[in-house]
């Protein structure tokens, strides 16, 4: 099922700077692509709070007769996209922020809309709920789990949120030293190259869509999302490089 993105800001879109190397994935993802299954998760180098961590309601993913409103559908990962909530939850303590998006997008999906949340202090938050094997996002194959962060693009993407609206602020440094080493964990399992561009299909439609590997938001559609973060996106994956060659 592809559900719909979340409600960002609408903003002019920006052309993309150059990416040295391209890289076209069908729908199996990169790591098939390379002829090998995903990676097992490494050990992580962020501080990751499960969801039953920071306190998400799991009932909430269910209706009145206890059926779960989305069920969780897996594929494997083709291309890695960052956002900003734009919550207006600014007064909240994080978890606490954290659970008032998941309450929202619980609403209207079934289930919190993102993969990983980052707060500030560079705090990851587990997001979308993807089954009992303990891996964040994925199920025991490795496979991810579908969430609803850009409409019609969502099976195959990860969604990887900043706490807060950075149109007129940047991502503080711990916040974006988190973001590195967290894409640098995926891209390291499911074999993405950071400094490539992919070809994406969509496995669960006909969508297709060519973007960089690690995007932003505003690569897929017409919004503000990640803010001032999608201009320093080229520095992001060159960190991300260099963590993967480090």
């Amino acid at each position: 099922m592809e559900l719909s993105d979340r409600h960002d800001r609408p903003g002019t879109r920006r052309p993309r700077p150059p990416v040295p190397r391209r890289l076209f994935l069908g729908t199996l993802g990169a790591a098939a692509l390379l002829g090998a299954a995903a990676r097992p998760a490494a050990a992580a180098t962020y501080p990751l709070l499960s969801r039953a961590q920071w306190g998400a309601n799991e009932a909430l993913r269910h209706d009145a007769s206890g059926t779960e409103i989305w069920p969780p559908a897996y594929y494997p990962v083709q291309t890695l996209t960052v956002h900003h909530t734009a919550d207006g939850g600014d007064g909240l303590a994080p978890a606490a922020r954290v659970r008032a998006i998941y309450r929202t997008d619980a609403a209207e999906y079934g289930d919190i809309g993102y993969h990983y949340l980052i707060d500030d202090n560079g705090q990851v938050y587990e997001g979308r709920w993807s089954g009992t094997d303990g891996s964040p996002a994925h199920d025991g194959a490795g496979r991810l789990v579908t969430a609803a962060h850009i409409g019609g693009y969502n099976s195959g993407n990860v969604g990887i949120a900043l706490l807060g609206t950075l149109t007129g602020r940047s991502a503080t440094p711990a916040a974006r030293i988190s973001l590195a080493r967290l894409l640098a964990e995926l891209a390291r399992r499911h074999g993405v190259d950071p400094l490539a561009e992919v070809l994406y299909r969509n496995p669960a439609s006909t969508a297709v869509r060519t973007v960089p590997a690690i995007s932003g938001h505003r690569d897929w559609a017409s919004t503000a999302c990640p803010g001032t973060l999608h201009t320093d996106l080229p520095y992001v994956r060159r960190e991300v490089a260099d963590l993967l060659a480090g």
